[in-house]
């Protein structure tokens, strides 16, 4: 398998799926919402990428189990067994599009075993394509050319660290990760492109030490770690797996890379 060719037919279909979203964006403030069982919202937008991203990876010369976040679940028994599966949010950030701020992605991964081998997240209102693949760096397309991430060097005893944090999701625990810190500097962001603007260097830690799924952290996690950086899990201190019985994440930070001090 090539992951470097897969990885850019991923991209095709995460743009075209971009676009989906995009072409109802103008509309969203009129539109029909649902809501899930835990009461998240669900609109078109989601619907019809989901559509376009389970049918393109289905069209693909390899075939894998896809897990999406708008489909219904494959039970654990069939999939804990499976080397490679997809794992996809057709669109992380639905209360951001909402909202109409242009804060959501995309996000594509494809897991071998509990790890992520390829991350593709597409911003559909900038037009930027991130992806990685593991071993191969981690990469930022747009129209002015592509670009190789690198996080950002620092001591976590550092003044001044930039601390990303969700515009829609802030927990107590949070709140006392970031008190922490030498006067840090909070940075809001929407959906994965917290752990972009990690990777890009923008910010140094992403903190999030609350309820997320494995869809919205995959493709960028393996992003941030072809960045130099690492993502976390707070409960077992070591970098976070996938394809869980459990799709929750549990809590997690996300870093840049950290010097010793």
């Amino acid at each position: 398998m090539d992951k470097i060719k897969l990885a850019g037919q991923v991209a095709q279909i995460a743009r075209r799926a971009g676009a989906a979203i995009m072409s109802i964006y103008g509309n969203a403030g009129e539109m029909h919402i649902e809501l899930k069982d835990d009461q998240s919202p669900l609109t078109l937008a989601d619907k019809a990428a989901n559509d376009i991203i389970t049918s393109g990876l289905m069209q693909l010369d390899v075939h894998f189990p896809i897990i999406s976040e708008e489909s219904k679940q494959i039970a654990y028994a069939e999939r804990r067994d499976e080397e490679y599966q997809w794992m996809v949010d057709p669109l992380d950030g639905t209360k951001e599009f909402l909202k109409r701020n242009g804060e959501f992605t995309v996000n594509i991964a494809l897991i071998k075993r509990h790890e992520p081998e390829i991350g593709v997240v597409y911003v559909p209102a900038l037009d930027e394509m991130y992806w990685a693949v593991r071993g191969e760096g981690a990469w930022m397309e747009t129209s002015q050319g592509t670009t190789r991430l690198q996080a950002a060097a620092f001591r976590m005893s550092d003044a001044g660290l930039n601390v990303v944090c969700s515009r829609s999701h802030l927990s107590e625990a949070t709140h006392a990760f970031i008190n922490q810190l030498n006067a840090p500097q909070l940075v809001s962001r929407g959906s994965a492109l917290k752990f972009l603007i990690v990777a890009k260097g923008e910010a140094h830690i992403y903190p999030r030490l609350g309820p997320t799924s494995e869809w919205d952290t995959c493709p960028a996690q393996l992003i941030l770690e072809e960045a130099g950086g690492q993502v976390i899990d707070e409960s077992t201190g070591q970098p976070m797996l996938y394809n869980k019985e459990d799709l929750l994440n549990a809590f997690f930070v996300a870093y840049g890379r950290v010097l010793p001090e």
